[in-house]
């Protein structure tokens, strides 16, 4: 059991230090874009499956509420949090609109909006961006593997350079964790 154990860790250090020589830019780059558009009084709308529906949910709650400091809450929303809308949805128009149906209601040019997915092709993510585009927001995606076709999407897709699952969804949540951390100390008084 320890050794499984010291070997989780050892991968998850491997993927970090990996990222972090790969990724500081692409980081700083969504930052910027965030810091705009909540300043320009748009929103950050963010989305996924599975486990990046629930980091999308963390990092909406981090926006709204705070990270690590005081200070006025920001317009944030995951978009993977309306069991009525997402049920209704995928009845309706299917599951591959969820997130698509939603950013036609939601979504305002300026906005931002980052699309969570592990290998960068879950259809509903990519449908949902590329309405998107057409809006005019700002797009932003959080994946892995080889970034799939989120690549040709977004405006900067932070690709974790990983093909494990697991090790590309806990540095997601520290990307979002950093982002969150560099766009309170925009709006901390």
């Amino acid at each position: 059991m320890n050794l499984i154990i010291e070997e989780e860790f050892k991968n998850h250090i491997k993927i970090s230090q990996k990222s972090m020589e790969n990724l500081s830019s692409d980081i700083g780059i969504a930052a910027k874009i965030c810091i705009k558009t909540l300043n320009n009084n748009g929103k950050i709308i963010l989305f996924g499956n599975g486990g990046s529906a629930a980091d999308s949910q963390h990092i909406a709650a981090e926006l709204v509420g705070r990270y690590k400091t005081d200070r006025k809450g920001l317009a944030a929303i995951s978009l993977s949090t309306d069991t009525s809308a997402i049920t209704s949805i995928s009845n309706d128009f299917g599951y591959e609109n969820v997130f698509k149906r939603q950013i036609q209601a939601i979504a305002n040019k300026g906005d931002v909006v980052i699309g969570i997915s592990t290998g960068g092709t879950s259809k509903n993510v990519v449908t949902a961006i590329e309405l998107a585009n057409d809006i005019g927001c700002n797009i932003i995606g959080l994946s892995g593997k080889d970034g799939g076709e989120m690549n040709n999407i977004c405006d900067v897709n932070i690709i974790v350079p990983s093909e494990d699952t697991p090790r590309i969804q806990e540095m997601h949540i520290l990307i979002g964790h950093t982002l969150c951390h560099l766009i309170d100390q925009e709006f901390t008084s």
